[in-house]
């Protein structure tokens, strides 16, 4: 929650309190706000809790794209490269595309190149192409 804020910060505010509510409220100042950020992390505690009850798996699948952009956060042009050249093959795209055995990467044989697709059939002359009369 508070990943930005330092030990130096946390002692001015410590000193600015000290100077605006004087030593003897600052005690309870204190323990009023661990009581309010307990109460409200309870809270978002028993929503997702609660949200988890009343969806089931579902839940889990919107909360996918809030992890893959927490993934985003440390994107930089490095860690890219860093994950193309050195990590596994990527999982399958979304249009069903996934690298086959000859372009996945290995360190003991040639990376070999995938077979051209069969030339299609060519027609005759004077040979009408087939058409379908639902498509047109």
């Amino acid at each position: 929650m508070f990943d930005s804020v330092g030990w130096g910060e946390i002692v001015v505010l410590v000193v600015a309190g000290l100077f605006i509510l004087g030593p003897e409220r600052l005690p309870s100042a204190a323990s009023w706000v661990g009581r309010s950020i307990r109460q409200v992390r309870e809270y978002a505690n028993g929503a997702r809790e609660q949200l988890r009850g009343e969806l089931g798996p579902e839940f889990d699948e919107l909360r996918k794209p809030l992890e893959e952009l927490r993934g985003l956060r440390d994107f930089n042009p490095r860690n890219a490269v860093r994950r193309t050249l050195f990590d596994d093959p990527a999982p399958a795209k979304p249009n069903g595309f996934a690298p086959g055995p000859n372009l996945t990467k290995s360190n003991d044989s040639p990376q070999q190149h995938p077979a051209a697709p069969p030339a299609p059939e060519t027609l005759a002359r004077n040979e009408r192409p087939p058409i379908d009369p639902d498509a047109t």
